[in-house]
């Protein structure tokens, strides 16, 4: 898992145009231990967790 630091950019939000931050994540998995839908499901948690910290901490949940 590669992570790459956050950056401030124009992002897309409610049909308008406002700062935001974004971060790059990539993921490299063994195609033949580990299933590609798998290794996505996994960034989508991790995606989760970083838009709301608080699921960490078990309040929400996923």
């Amino acid at each position: 898992m590669a992570i790459g630091g956050i950056i401030e950019k124009p992002v897309l939000k409610n049909g308008a145009i406002v700062p935001g931050h974004t971060m790059k994540v990539t993921l490299s998995c063994d195609h033949r231990l580990v299933d590609g839908v798998t290794g996505a499901e996994f960034l989508n948690t991790f995606k989760a967790f970083m838009e709301e910290p608080a699921l960490l901490l078990g309040q929400g949940g996923i």
